[in-house]
């Protein structure tokens, strides 16, 4: 059988992998409240709040779309198109063309024309939260983070860049194999170096000091059977006001990080009721289900550039001669940015049905509804989010149940305890 032919089957059966991982592991059983049940716990919240975070959210959203649309075409120009490769071309000159020189520093700089693109719709972006009162770090802060965003991505994909081409170098008909499997390796990899060495970059952890709640957090992570290093306190409050908490690593890298806006904003009890929701996602394993996927999609990916990225017509759109070529970059960035956008709506709707679960584990291990509405009351109205979004835009992209939905199961628990 030919490689082509290997290469088809590979990539059917990481896609029936990637179809079982998710029905297996995904609670699809777990459908939001009833829509009365929702409207009911809308009602209740203040009509000033709702219409403020509804303002909030209306002021973002053209921005937010049209940096959707001008990436896509931006991404579709330079890789259906002869300009990207030419951009590649351009960027390894000063080097004589060598294929390291084009890997690297041309598929750098056709990531970095597209961002800089869309850079009008961040800076808009963060007009608007600092008018709201959510940003804090001004304008020189938020450059200095951009730049650590893009320090950041150039050092993984200057790595990840290099690999990929040396594989195509080294096994010029089985590429595709080896690059999946690189990618899956990648993307596990990550998961696991990313929050101890590049979430220091963006914020200053400190261990939160011994009092009641550090013990109660600790004993709660401890008897919900998920041992974690320490509590630690981000220094959030320098760049937003939102308030968050998280249990970030995995396995010996396991911590809780509580956001230092949400100790002054929250009470004891609901910052327990987001650090057990967070201790869910943990108990679930839903980072290592998360990684599982995303490695079966990466994978999947790689194979799927190499069969549609070989097809004569898109490769003389991009005019190049094989996909494989560095300078055939921007065709693979093009059709990666299309799949992204397709593949949004499904991503967000196992998103909502995990964050459901871990929604209902923080009822079931804290046993008290009451602060759990409390909390997503606090952080509706601290972090502006519309506790009822549009339709179409929740079905897209909500990764998280709307804060009526919330608000609705935790009432569900109240009556079936009776509390």
């Amino acid at each position: 059988m030919s490689p082509r032919g290997w290469a088809v089957l590979t990539l059917a059966g990481l896609g029936v992998a990637l179809v079982v991982t998710a029905l297996v592991l995904v609670p699809w059983q777990r459908p939001p409240a009833p829509r009365a049940d929702q409207l009911a716990a809308l009602r209740d919240l203040p009509t000033e709040q709702v219409e403020h975070a509804r303002q909030f959210r209306s002021a973002l959203r053209p921005g937010g779309w049209a940096a959707l649309g001008v990436g896509l075409l931006v991404a579709l120009a330079l890789g259906l198109t002869p300009l990207g490769s030419r951009l590649v071309e351009l960027a390894g000159r000063p080097f004589g063309g060598h294929w390291i020189a084009q890997a690297i520093l041309g598929g750098l700089a056709v990531v970095l024309v597209a961002d800089l693109v869309t850079l009008p719709f961040a800076a808009w972006r963060h007009s608007v939260l600092t008018r709201y009162g959510l940003a804090t770090n001004g304008w020189g802060g938020w450059a200095v983070d951009l730049l650590k965003s893009y320090a950041v991505s150039a050092v993984i994909g200057a790595v990840a860049l290099l690999g990929f081409y040396t594989v195509i170098r080294l096994a010029p008909r089985w590429w595709w194999a080896f690059g999946a499997a690189g990618a899956a390796t990648l993307v596990v990899l990550l998961s696991f170096v990313l929050p101890v060495l590049v979430e220091p970059v963006f914020n200053r952890f400190s261990p939160m000091e011994p009092s009641p709640l550090r013990s109660q957090l600790m004993e709660l992570a401890e008897r919900d059977g998920v041992p974690v290093r320490d509590v630690l306190v981000a220094d959030a409050s320098r760049r937003t006001r939102a308030v968050n908490a998280y249990v970030s690593g995995l396995g010996p890298t396991r911590r809780v990080v509580v956001y230092d806006n949400l100790l002054r904003e929250a009470t004891p009890a609901e910052v327990t009721a987001v650090v057990a929701h967070e201790l869910g996602h943990a108990r679930d394993r839903d980072v290592s289900v998360g990684t599982l996927t995303g490695a079966l999609g990466a994978a999947a990916a790689v194979v799927a550039l190499y069969l549609i990225g070989s097809w004569p017509p898109l490769l003389r759109l991009a005019g190049v001669d094989s996909v494989a070529q560095p300078r055939a970059f921007p065709l693979l960035l093009a059709l990666v940015t299309v799949a992204g956008l397709v593949f949004t709506p499904v991503q967000s709707l196992m998103s909502r049905r995990v964050e459901a679960r871990a929604d209902a584990h923080a009822l079931a291990l804290t046993g008290d509804p009451a602060a759990f509405e409390s909390m997503q009351r606090r952080l509706s109205a601290v972090n502006l989010s519309d506790p009822d979004p549009p339709r179409w835009e929740y079905l897209y992209s909500a990764s998280h149940p709307s804060t009526v939905e919330r608000i609705a199961a935790a009432r569900a628990y109240a009556r079936k305890v009776g509390r």
